[in-house]
């Protein structure tokens, strides 16, 4: 147990590290434990969930058998993992990754390896497999040949291959085991049926596997372009973003997580594990802004495969979300046998807000596209076909109240973030059209992105507040329109914008936290409360740079890396005492840090 190991059995969302193939991934303890895995796919039922169980969800244990303090870091430039272990009589530690496969056969195997080495000294090790299928729910039954175990159930076999002796307990498995120095251990789980036998993993493969790995990673986030003051974070936010993407669709999860609570004990906690169009097209611009083209060809893929943009009906032809195959479905259930992180339940597979209509989507999409034509590639005849039809709709339908971008479950309004990203998407749209030459009813759409403009300075700013506000004709504050000189709306110096700014810094902001808003002012139909918001405090970061104010900015943006982990890795938001909250890692919150440090670097000099 480590020092900042809780009473309960749970370890703070923030002391885990994240390893990953790009098609799922695991949370690793900083005490040796992996208590989060969904073998094969983010979204697919969990092998090991005792993050949000520590008795009934299952984990793989493998630590020191005697007292040691622990420290954990990622091999430079990559997605391996080391925890190590510093106990009186040696130290050891874990290299804990997943081999990148490509297509082949060999993908199905979803090949997890966790490496024990002992560097100095002498040091028992200890090890668990206690596997809990499809979120605890589908039993399996064991069977150990030596240092091989088969775990088996009607929907999923796993093989645990070691290079120590492990015996049964159960359906369990354990290890006992010393190690010198200079000397390894190995323990591969994979997942096995069909084409996909089992197979062992001697040390010779595994230390292969394991340079492959490294050497996969650090060609990847060679083709950086950043070289600013905060290159150790801003690459640490690229790769966890790209740890993100599903390689075999070119999707990219909101998180790897579900129903990680808002906050202790409350009811707020939600599937991430899916494709939010808002956030993988912000997770587009920040990669592209990096010099990473490919994960946005992907992207553009996945909407081309499994997006009909020319389907309308009233909902518009998008949904806010979709499965990570593209599905359109993602029914929202409870897993009430489960008790939820720290007790927070309840523990939610699925997401119903899935149905939500919110207007704001449509302005990330276009500009995503509008930035992939412009440092990526030029888009295609019929890809612009696509945005006409989608500028079209947003032209009819801009003026209608929606759920909003914080998915509120209070009704639907008039959002002001809503109006601002309908801008958005028309007026990206007659750049693309501009720039390229090609056909689309200019004057109509000028005259939509026109009529937005003036609504929203006229109904979306109150005298009362001195400042834009969450939704026309109110006068509560949102830190949503932090995006409004991001998104070259406004000036950022402009008088009403700076006059907003400081009422944001004013109400909203608490040591460079920033919340969305007040959900006292603005109920949103949900109880209990909530954290700050990670990215709108990134957002705030890069509106104080645009607006000149650079020693705020700065200091502002030094702050919040305070509040990172110890792996440079952020939740979705920050509590009251500074731990970390919600779905983990967050992409919101590792592309924003992107943007604000790429600005505040430039503006810097």
């Amino acid at each position: 147990m480590t020092p900042s190991q809780q009473p309960s059995g749970f370890l703070p969302i923030a002391d885990h590290g994240l390893i990953g193939d790009l098609r799922s991934v695991a949370l690793v303890g900083t005490n040796g434990t992996i208590d989060w895995y969904c073998c094969g796919r983010f979204d697919g039922p969990s092998v090991f969930a005792a993050i949000l169980d520590a008795d009934r969800g299952g984990s793989f244990e493998l630590a020191a058998d005697v007292p040691a303090r622990t420290k954990q870091f990622y091999f430079p430039d990559t997605n391996v993992l080391i925890t190590r272990f510093f106990a009186e009589d040696g130290v050891g530690e874990i290299q804990d990754f997943m081999p990148i496969v490509d297509d082949s056969r060999e993908a199905g195997r979803h090949r997890l390896i966790r490496r024990v080495v002992c560097v100095r000294g002498s040091l028992p090790f200890r090890a668990r497999v206690a596997p809990r299928l499809d979120y605890a729910t589908c039993p399996h039954t064991l069977r150990v040949e030596g240092c091989h175990a088969i775990f088996e159930s009607a929907s999923l076999s796993l093989a645990l291959t070691a290079s120590v002796p492990v015996e049964p307990d159960g359906t369990d498995v354990w290890s006992a085991f010393k190690l010198h120095e200079g000397e390894v251990a190995v323990f591969a789980l994979d997942q096995v049926g069909g084409d996909v036998m089992p197979r062992t993993c001697p040390l010779a493969e595994a230390e292969r596997e394991f340079a492959a790995t490294v050497r996969f990673w650090r060609q990847w986030l060679s083709a950086s372009r950043y070289r600013g003051r905060w290159r150790e974070m801003v690459h640490r936010s690229a790769l966890t973003l790209k740890l993100l993407t599903y390689a075999p669709t070119g999707a990219i999860v909101a998180a790897p997580t579900t129903s990680l609570p808002e906050s202790i004990g409350g009811a707020r906690n939600w599937d991430y594990r899916y494709v939010w169009i808002r956030d993988a097209a912000f997770c587009v611009y920040a990669l592209l802004r990096l010099g990473f083209t490919a994960e946005a060809e992907a992207f553009m893929g996945f909407l081309s495969k499994y997006v009909d943009l020319r389907h309308c009906d009233s909902s518009g032809p998008l949904q806010i979300m979709y499965g990570i195959d593209g599905r359109s479905e993602l029914p929202e259930r409870e897993i009430p046998h489960l008790s939820g992180y720290l007790g927070s339940a309840p523990v939610r597979v699925g997401n119903a807000a899935v149905h939500q209509f919110q207007l704001d989507i449509y302005g990330a999409l276009i500009d995503s596209i509008y930035l992939y034509d412009k440092w990526g590639a030029p888009i295609s005849s019929e890809r612009w076909d696509e945005v006409v039809d989608v500028v079209d709709w947003v032209c009819a339908n801009w003026d209608r109240p929606d759920e909003g971008v914080w998915e509120t479950r209070g009704g639907r309004k008039n959002f002001l973030y809503s109006r601002l990203m309908c801008w958005v998407a028309i007026e990206r749209a007659m750049r693309l059209a501009n720039h390229r030459g090609l056909p689309a009813d200019i004057p109509r759409w000028r005259q939509a992105r026109d009529t937005i403009y003036r609504q929203i300075m006229k109904r979306g700013w109150s005298d009362k507040r001195h400042a834009f506000v969450q939704h026309e004709d109110d006068d509560v504050l949102d830190a949503a329109v932090l995006m409004m000189p991001l998104a070259k709306f406004v000036s950022p110096t402009d008088p009403k914008w700076l006059s907003t700014l400081d009422a944001l810094g004013e109400h909203l902001v608490s040591d460079s936290l920033v919340y969305r808003y007040d959900p006292q002012a603005s109920p949103d139909g949900l109880p209990g409360t909530e954290g700050t918001f990670s990215i709108c405090s990134f957002w705030y970061v890069e509106a104080l740079t645009r607006a000149g104010r650079l020693e705020e900015a700065r200091l502002a943006f030094e702050k919040m890396l305070t509040y990172a982990n110890h792996l440079g890795l952020y939740a979705e938001e920050i509590g009251h005492t500074g731990e970390q909250l919600g779905n983990f890692p967050q992409a919101f919150t590792h592309l924003a840090l992107i943007s604000a440090a790429f600005n505040l670097d430039r503006a810097l000099g």
